[in-house]
């Protein structure tokens, strides 16, 4: 399978996220959302401060940019691996910031079986395929920000291919069958986790890479600070740039070894034609001067060992 045309990951300082997401929305010009229902995916995995969690600041200048597009519905759908997801989503102030914005928060834990859609298992490493939340297949547009992050649970990283496994049920409401049992058990979990791209559509990926987590994952961890965000339309793309990233601060051994497009997560989903199939097909882009010795240190190591 040819790769799809050159896919563009930009890249900003974060010192201001409000004009940070502003611009980044703006480079990559996504589709009118006027009138549009448009879900939003953000990283509330557990009850932890940023960068285990998406910074408040993110959240709202991203809402904020979406209302701006004129959609007519926005949604902030999460499923909390590591807490009671409501409680989460509230701690960490993101209820609040939806509420001011006009907003909807849905805990996808609690949706009724009929939230779910099923995706059956052919042609995956699921056993039984899995259930996705409905808000994010039928969605006009679909948003999603994560986190800059290894994932010491067998994931390697957790970044925007990653972050969507927050779409997934954790359980059939019907059958109780562990959908994540599964996954965090399975020798093909991040063949898995690159799979889910397949069947939940993102208009825009934006990543939050004011500091990060360059070993442990994904609720505490070495601390880096980078100091830029990260956008893209092409999840493998942006997942392959912030893999350089944590390159370049040192990460763990599995982040640190092999070719990037060689990773487990990265390969499955290029295979999919879910975004770009090769470091030479993924160009940066710096939006300001403060960013572009970074992107010359991020393209060395896509051109080294993507």
């Amino acid at each position: 399978m040819a790769s799809p045309a050159a896919s563009e990951v930009y890249i900003i300082d974060a010192s201001d996220r409000y004009h940070a997401v502003e611009a980044l929305w703006h480079e990559i010009g996504p589709p009118s959302l006027e009138g549009e229902e448009v879900a939003v995916k953000a990283n509330f995995n557990s009850d932890d401060p940023f960068p285990a969690t998406t910074h408040p600041d993110t959240l709202e200048a991203i809402i904020g940019q979406v209302l701006d597009a004129g959609a007519r519905r926005v949604r902030l759908g999460e499923r909390s691996g590591m807490g009671e997801t409501r409680a989460v989503l509230k701690n960490r102030g993101a209820v609040g910031i939806a509420e001011r914005a006009g907003a909807e928060v849905v805990a996808l834990d609690g949706l009724p079986r009929e939230g779910w859609e099923t995706v059956p298992s052919g042609g995956l490493h699921w056993k039984r395929g899995f259930l996705i939340a409905r808000l994010f297949r039928e969605a006009g547009a679909v948003v999603q920000t994560c986190c800059l992050k290894t994932h010491r649970f067998g994931g390697h990283v957790s970044l925007s291919l990653k972050n969507l496994v927050g779409v997934v049920a954790k359980k059939d409401p019907r059958g109780g069958y562990n959908y994540m049992a599964e996954l965090h058990t399975s020798p093909h979990q991040r063949r898995m986790i690159a799979e889910i791209s397949r069947f939940c559509p993102c208009d825009v990926a934006i990543m939050d890479a004011a500091e990060g987590f360059s070993t442990g994952g994904p609720e505490r961890g070495s601390l880096i600070e980078p100091g830029v965000m990260l956008a893209s339309t092409d999840r493998v793309a942006l997942d392959a740039a912030g893999i350089a990233l944590l390159r370049l601060y040192g990460s763990t051994p599995e982040v640190m070894r092999g070719r990037i497009f060689e990773m487990d997560q990265i390969a499955r989903a290029a295979e999919l034609g879910i975004g770009v199939r090769s470091a030479q097909d993924l160009r940066l882009v710096a939006l300001d001067s403060e960013s572009k010795d970074l992107v010359l240190d991020i393209r060395r190591i896509l051109d080294e060992t993507g």
